[in-house]
């Protein structure tokens, strides 16, 4: 079993900026990618940022400049730093690797999820 903690979310004004973070534990072999997606009322859930297998951070476009994924390998810990938040990024956010464990082959794991609103 692997479990995903997050934890940063909240209520900010448009302009302003929050930082997530996302803590991997439990059966880990190996994480080969790790990252943030995000999920609107009525919307499908969308990428916003990941380290892919080959360790580049990769955005979707609308959060590029804004937005930086980091990590520390160590912890199995990645962060999402969000600056310059704007109204259309409000959504429950949620933390996903894909981990190799120690008892079965790859799967992806998702995180509780935790609300930004950025409203005036």
């Amino acid at each position: 079993q692997v479990q995903l903690v997050e934890s940063g979310g909240g209520l900010v004004q448009p302009g302003g900026s929050l930082r997530l973070s996302c803590a991997a534990s439990g059966s880990i072999f190996s994480i080969n990618t790790m990252g943030w997606y995000r999920q609107a009322p009525g919307k499908q859930r969308e990428l916003v940022a990941v380290f892919g297998s080959d360790g580049v951070a990769n955005y979707r476009y609308s959060v590029k400049g804004r937005f930086t994924i980091n990590r520390d390998n160590a912890k199995n810990t990645v962060y999402l730093q969000m600056n310059n938040l704007k109204p259309e990024d409000t959504a429950v956010y949620y933390c996903n690797a894909d981990v190799l464990t120690t008892y079965q082959t790859e799967a992806k794991w998702w995180g509780q999820g935790t609300q930004v609103t950025v409203s005036s």
